[in-house]
């Protein structure tokens, strides 16, 4: 069985916790795009992990994970993530985590680019991370990086490090009047962080292309949601790379296979980190009640996340552009609180009403919710293990939005931990 797990919105719908969860029938988990931008957020017996860079099923023993040739890899980071996950007792070691020698390094100046072209953009920033993944990803498609592979090869690695950072020192230089980076500083961090993950590196395509002939399980991770999709998304204010399903195939390694299943990972309401447009975006005190109730700051970033009523236009086409046959419903205990439950059922632009999601950013900004209210089940639902144990509002909710994004729930999250979960199969 091969098997996505994505975001149907803006990122942050709680995929970490989902895939930790399913993991336990795969024999793989591959993370096939995306860096170290956005955080996948794991509590179990062992405590609260943020995975930033490492797929979700690192915590299980018996489980092989990849990092795929889609990815952009920061090694500082992915060394300081493996530090911590030991520090706590988890052990990763080569054959529990493998690299792709055709991932791509996110080198130190391109988080000094990025970091410097939010500043000189002011108040019209894409709203960063500031962690280099846009100039890395632009320098992939210009042919001028270094990837994984290249550090097997220490006696032509100098020589193409020289010419890449002759070029980037020139555009830090000329666009950003700062300066630039030396070779050896460069050479040292490659060494410093490059060489401990040295029998890491592998040819991941070969290594799944065994797992598919063995009939083994393999659960694709997406990073992010739809709606930052760089083709996709609410382009420019997007991520740099595809977070769709259809990528996941390609992004790990296997461009000539098919996902057998999606599983969408949806929000019971609406919550984005980053700049762009947000038309089911609370202000004052609802926003702090509900980003209170919900814990909701970037698990990459810390920064507060924006947050609103459930948005069923989004989600219905992120589902759609995601292919997903069934979601994954997140953090429904949190609206435990609300009298009356919104559910944004279309927008308004220009004095007219639609349920198609927008794909003109002028429009999106223009954007107004149309909202229908739902009551609320004013009660704590987190100990509910079973359909028959929620109130009957929430499940009135809970189908109400299936008919609203066209696919089933198959799985309701009551809480952050493991077995904070029901299935409605």
């Amino acid at each position: 069985m091969l098997t996505a797990v994505v975001g149907t919105n803006w990122g942050d719908e709680g995929k970490g916790r989902m895939v930790d969860l399913l993991s336990a029938d795969y024999d793989y988990v591959v993370r096939y795009q995306g860096g170290n931008n956005a955080g996948h957020t794991v509590v179990n017996d062992k405590g609260t992990f943020v995975m930033n860079l490492l797929p979700s099923g690192i915590l299980r023993p018996d489980t092989v994970n990849l990092l795929g040739p889609g990815m952009v890899i920061d090694l500082e980071h992915l060394y300081g993530e493996v530090e911590k996950l030991r520090t706590a007792g988890a052990a990763v070691e080569p054959g529990h985590l493998l690299l792709s020698e055709r991932a791509t390094i996110c080198l130190p100046y391109h988080r000094m680019q990025d970091i410097l072209e939010e500043e000189r953009l002011g108040d019209k920033k894409y709203g960063s991370t500031r962690r280099g993944i846009s100039p890395v990803y632009a320098d992939k498609y210009m042919k001028k990086t270094l990837r994984l592979g290249d550090l097997r090869h220490p006696e032509s690695l100098r020589e193409k490090a020289e010419e890449l950072l002759e070029w980037k020192n020139l555009i830090l230089a000329g666009a950003y009047r700062r300066p630039g980076m030396t070779l050896q500083v460069l050479m040292d961090w490659l060494e410093r962080f490059g060489r401990p993950f040295a029998d890491y590196i592998c040819d991941t395509t070969r290594v799944l292309s065994s797992a598919i002939a063995e009939e083994k399980n393999i659960l694709f991770e997406a990073q992010l949601g739809a709606l930052r999709d760089i083709d996709y998304g609410i382009y420019p204010y997007t991520s740099a790379s595809t977070t769709l399903a259809a990528y996941a195939p390609i992004g790990a390694g296997v461009p000539f296979v098919r996902v057998d299943h999606c599983i969408g990972i949806m929000k019971a309401y609406s919550s984005c980190v980053g700049e762009g447009p947000f038309a089911c975006e609370f202000f004052g005190e609802a926003s702090e009640t509900l980003r209170a109730a919900g814990g909701e700051y970037g698990a990459a970033t810390g920064r507060p996340r924006r947050v609103g009523g459930f948005d069923a236009v989004a989600s219905a086409y992120g589902v759609k552009m995601q292919g997903c046959r069934s979601l994954a419903l997140t953090k429904l205990d949190v609206l435990s609180y609300m009298k009356t439950i919104p559910v944004c059922v279309a927008y308004e632009i220009g004095g007219r009403k639609t349920t198609d999601f927008p794909s003109d950013i002028d429009e999106l900004w223009a954007a107004k919710p149309v909202y229908e209210y739902l009551p609320g089940f004013e009660q704590d639902i987190h100990a509910c293990r079973s359909a028959e144990e929620l109130p009957k509002a929430a499940m009135d909710y809970i189908r109400t939005l299936e008919a609203l994004v066209h696919c089933p729930i198959r799985y309701v999250s009551v809480g952050a931990e493991r077995d904070a979960i029901i299935s409605l199969d």
